[in-house]
């Protein structure tokens, strides 16, 4: 769960919506289904940037485009390396 206020799906304007809908396509499937849903069904990671939608839309956008299958990185390599990033910060995700 989130600690931050939060727009949930169903409460959505339009830009929100487009955001929220448009940085699932450039993701890899397997990660289609979040480990943690918000309302909605949308990851809470995706939720806790709702309040700022054009973040939200350049922030997943960045994201989607550096986990392109057509990079030389392997899903493995992307795995260790948000391990590490993990470790390092201190942070359980």
């Amino acid at each position: 769960m989130t600690w931050i206020r939060t727009i949930p799906f169903s409460e959505a304007d339009e830009e929100l919506r487009k955001a929220m809908e448009g940085q699932k396509s450039l993701y890899p499937q397997e990660y289609a289904v979040p480990l943690h849903p918000a309302e909605g069904g949308g990851s809470q990671i995706v939720a806790s940037h709702s309040l700022i939608p054009q973040a939200l839309h350049h922030a997943f956008s960045t994201f989607g485009a550096l986990m392109s299958p057509d990079l030389p990185l392997q899903r493995r390599h992307h795995e260790m390396i948000a391990t590490m990033v993990s470790v390092t910060n201190r942070c359980v995700y």
